[in-house]
């Protein structure tokens, strides 16, 4: 058995390594199959798939709610069916599925995570000796699995706002160093912004902080919605977020906090005592290299162009000014 599944913690390295063993517990095996289950959501998503030719990051065909993945998966017990063309399984399937095929299910603790099918071009039923290999791999696969998501879990909950679901400062962070590397490799510019709400204060003031809370947990996922897969957006602190705009520049981060602020401008939340909530957002804008070099410098120089925003012009975003002096 391969030592990656014992070792790494990494999801796809993982599944990799599984499909690889089940190719080579048998030489007639054909495709190796690896689906994750959800079983709060009765649903199995594709994990890896490898064929003679290796590693395949899209399935050969996608599991059938009467098939036998996902029987296999509700029922929690292994499946072999001798020929695919003969089994009611398969009743309706494609004729060039042909030959035999065996359908695992991944245990943890007595919980499903995945399923595992090893098909072969010829009929027939599956050696004992290759189905003792081939529950002991799905045996170690299914921890390795459950391993892999937990620690996946904890990194994202390291790295999550508890209150909002967001990304946290650690985060940004990260993204921010991300984005720098990515930006000197590219040429390409981002933007970073930091905004803050107008008028919060007095939510918190007026209806204690646990009203206080679920506005920011509502308005912050609201605003979220709006933005493009590549952008980031994180809670800062308090009631700040930082947008990070991947490969912008002024003019188009511009008008991305223009579309936010009309979006805020929609937004509807009534208050206990029956009210709407009535709320805005400033916000400053720095962009990466001529506002800064570094995270820190793009940090301050957009939470200083923030400051004027608040001190002058409320409701609006304002771009920093360029440095005085030499950036390092």
């Amino acid at each position: 058995m391969s030592l990656h599944l014992s070792s790494s913690l990494d999801l796809t390295t993982v599944l990799h390594a599984v499909a690889n063993d089940a190719m080579e517990i048998h030489q007639s095996t054909r495709i190796v199959h690896i689906f994750l289950y959800a079983p709060e959501q009765d649903k199995l998503t594709f994990g890896v798939a490898q064929d003679e030719e290796g590693i395949k990051n899209k399935s050969f065909a996608n599991p059938r709610q009467n098939g036998l993945t996902y029987k296999v998966a509700r029922e929690g017990n292994t499946i072999i069916v001798k020929d695919m063309q003969e089994n009611p399984l398969y009743k309706n399937a494609p004729k060039s599925w042909q030959g035999s095929i065996i359908g695992i299910p991944l245990k943890m603790e007595g919980s499903i995570v995945g399923v595992m099918n090893i098909s072969r071009s010829s009929t027939g039923d599956f050696a004992a000796s290759d189905l003792s290999l081939l529950q002991l791999l799905a045996n170690q696969a299914a921890i390795a699995i459950s391993n892999a998501r937990l620690h996946a879990t904890v990194r994202k909950q390291a790295k999550s706002d508890t209150m909002t679901g967001l990304p946290n400062r650690r985060a940004l962070d990260e993204r921010l160093e991300e984005e720098i590397r990515s930006a000197h490799r590219t040429g390409h510019s981002f933007a970073t912004v930091m905004m803050d709400l107008d008028g919060f204060k007095l939510v918190n003031d007026t209806y204690g902080h646990p009203v206080g809370d679920q506005v920011l947990r509502v308005l912050f996922n609201y605003l979220a919605q709006g933005l493009r897969t590549s952008d980031f957006l994180a809670r800062y602190g308090g009631d700040e977020l930082t947008l990070i705009l991947n490969q912008t520049d002024l003019v188009a981060a511009k008008l991305v906090t223009d579309k936010m602020l009309e979006k805020l401008g929609k937004f509807k939340f009534t208050l206990p005592d029956g009210s709407l909530l009535k709320i805005g957002m400033s916000g400053g804008i720095a962009l990466f290299p001529i506002h800064g070099q570094t995270a820190a410098q793009l940090l301050r120089a957009a939470d200083e162009a923030l400051y004027r925003s608040k001190k002058y012009k409320r409701g609006s975003f304002t771009i920093a000014k360029p440095p005085t002096g030499r950036l390092t």
